[in-house]
């Protein structure tokens, strides 16, 4: 994907099948990080407070990914499996078939805002 200035933009440029799960993240992240800033970094959009980065998402050709705090994905990590999704150390990768239930998205953003210590 191409660099982008903003979240709408990179939604845009996403992949279409990919689009749906994108603006659905950033409505999670918006909601349970309401006094987080939006921000693009390393051609990412995510949220962060006070200069930290909480939580981004990406879209790739194959899937997509929400990105962390490592301390969030460790803490969760048997609840990230019994969803049958894979983590590394930063983030968890998904596809629209098999997204990242939005119960689960909300603790771990929470999780990684307390990581973070923001």
């Amino acid at each position: 994907m191409m660099a982008t200035a903003d979240h709408d933009a990179y939604i845009a440029a996403a992949p279409e099948r990919f689009q749906p799960s994108l603006q659905r993240l950033r409505g999670i992240l918006g909601r349970v990080l309401p006094d987080a800033e939006e921000m693009v970094a390393y051609d990412m959009p995510g949220f962060r407070i006070g200069g930290t980065v909480v939580a981004s998402y990406a879209a790739f050709s194959k899937q997509c990914g929400l990105y962390l705090q490592a301390g969030a994905l460790s803490e969760h990590a048997e609840d990230i499996a019994a969803a049958g999704l894979k983590a590394t150390k930063t983030g968890i990768t998904f596809s629209p078939s098999r997204p990242i239930p939005d119960e689960l998205v909300e603790r771990l953003v929470l999780a990684s805002r307390e990581d973070a210590g923001v």
